[in-house]
């Protein structure tokens, strides 16, 4: 019995992952005045959970970010950008 419930928990815990998938979102942030206001949107970006990677362009006042979308989502990551003082807006 307790080999059937290891192996059960064994497949359960290989699958898990795969019920996740991976996002990547553009921001338009318009805000971006300076060479410096990336860095600040690059931190903002970094630090919300699930957000495996950012690059942010100065020159089209933009963020790319790929994300977990079962630890985070579209709206937080505008609300992270926000939050550091530069409003943002999806890129459809």
């Amino acid at each position: 019995m307790k080999r059937l419930f290891a192996s059960f928990t064994l497949a359960f815990l290989i699958t898990v992952p795969a019920w996740a998938a991976t996002k990547t979102v553009a921001l338009s942030v318009p805000g971006m005045t300076c060479a410096a206001c990336p860095i600040t949107v690059k931190k903002a970006l970094t630090k919300v959970e699930g957000v495996t990677k950012t690059e942010v362009s100065f020159e089209k006042r933009e963020a790319i970010v790929i994300f977990d979308d079962t630890r985070t989502s579209v709206e937080v990551l505008i609300h992270a950008t926000q939050n550091a003082g530069y409003p943002s807006t999806e890129v459809r």
